[in-house]
């Protein structure tokens, strides 16, 4: 099981699952070469096990990102290629690169032989016309034979121009058989599977033809859907802790950030869901997303919107 967010959304779904690999915003190797990667790498110890997903296309500048994200204790590297924004495709890099699958293997190449950690890829199941069995199996092939063991595969297409990026993580139908195919033809491999999953039972069911699930939106957007996953696939014991327990938790950090003069809305955007059909949950998200922008917000925003659920 995995997620995919930003630093403060990480460090409250720790607490959710214990178990759950967590995956960083994407960050551009460039970014970390001509910017401030001190910042841009920051994580708490809380958040591990943690994967940092790159944008890129240069390998040896990917290399270099990679050795500063192993050097920051990262757990995993992750090249994306399945994002089809207009600034990822401008860069060379995202779901575009499907068409270049040699280029894709030269990178994973270039990471593999600079650090220790495990490279894995992020794709899409084809782009545009680019989309037969045949094309998405040839580029997990030969990007396989370069080192990568590991693909999480979103189970849609992107089509690169027409469709905005949210149009294209809804738009494009979600074929899974195409997953499953992929399993069947590399069983080598670890696949995991991405896209419109929304119930962890659903994610039983995927389990039986891939290796691993990753929950995306609905984790962000239903954020408590984590305190099931360690009890129902790592065996763990049942979790009784309620909502605002499970929030409560995660006050001292607010604090700390706040202090450091981090903004709240900064960390609360983050769990605007918590309380997502609950009672008192539609009060608690507009206190919050009301309240929570203000220049002298404080921890009492917080303290009061949970006073709708208490």
């Amino acid at each position: 099981m995995m997620d995919w967010t930003d630093r403060h959304d990480r460090v409250f779904l720790r607490q959710l699952s214990t178990h759950a690999l967590l995956y960083t915003e994407m960050v551009t190797s460039a970014a970390l070469k001509h910017g401030d990667a001190e910042h841009l790498l920051q994580h708490s110890p809380d958040e591990h096990p943690v994967a940092l997903q790159l944008g890129g296309s240069d390998p040896s500048e990917l290399a270099e990102a990679a050795v500063l994200a192993e050097k920051t204790g990262y757990d995993e590297i992750n090249l994306n290629v399945g994002c089809p924004s207009d600034r990822v495709q401008s860069g060379a890099f995202g779901a575009c690169l499907m068409a270049e699958p040699d280029l894709v293997a030269t990178c994973i190449s270039a990471m593999k032989t600079s650090v220790e950690l495990p490279v894995t890829v992020k794709c899409r199941i084809g782009i545009d016309d680019r989309d037969s069995q045949e094309e998405l199996e040839d580029f997990i092939g030969i990007v396989a034979d370069a080192g990568c063991n590991t693909f999480i595969v979103h189970a849609r297409k992107a089509i690169l121009s027409g469709l905005s990026p949210k149009e294209n993580r809804e738009i494009p139908p979600l074929k899974y058989d195409s997953v499953f195919k992929v399993k069947q033809a590399f069983p080598q491999l670890s696949i995991i599977i991405n896209g419109g999953i929304k119930t962890l039972q659903e994610a039983e069911s995927l389990l039986e033809n891939t290796d691993g699930v990753m929950l995306g939106r609905e984790a962000y957007q239903n954020p408590f859907i984590l305190n099931d996953v360690d009890a129902i696939f790592f065996g763990a014991a049942a979790n009784t802790q309620t909502r605002t327990q499970r929030l409560q938790k995660f006050i001292p950090y607010i604090q700390q950030e706040l202090a450091h003069g981090t903004p709240l809305h900064h960390m609360t955007r983050h769990i605007l869901g918590l309380y997502k059909g609950q009672k008192g949950g539609k009060q608690f998200r507009r206190h919050l997303s009301e309240n929570s922008y203000k220049k002298t917000a404080g921890i009492d925003v917080l303290l009061d919107a949970i006073s709708y659920v208490d």
